[in-house]
């Protein structure tokens, strides 16, 4: 149910943040909404097709012992991929 309230959500006139600040809070447990800025970064990226490009992660948090992750495991990670279909 989370996934589709996440297409919902990319398919109307809503901000970006506000999707995604939505979308982190309430479809993942525990709610992850500290990601937001990192999660925004890597749609905006995976957009301009830069899935390898690296974004900075919130201080405290790593993937992988880094403190950067990628545009692509962001995306499968927080399950981003219906802000990332097309431009809205």
């Amino acid at each position: 149910m989370g996934y589709m309230n996440a297409i919902g959500m990319a398919e109307q006139d809503i901000s970006l943040e506000m999707a995604i600040g939505w979308h982190l809070g309430s479809n993942h447990f525990p709610p992850v909404a500290f990601m937001s800025v990192a999660c925004i970064e890597a749609v905006e990226a995976a957009r301009r097709g830069e899935w390898d490009r690296q974004v900075v992660l919130p201080e405290g948090v790593t993937y992988r012992d880094a403190p950067t992750a990628s545009v692509s495991a962001l995306v499968e990670g927080y399950h981003l991929e219906p802000w990332c279909e097309e431009e809205l």
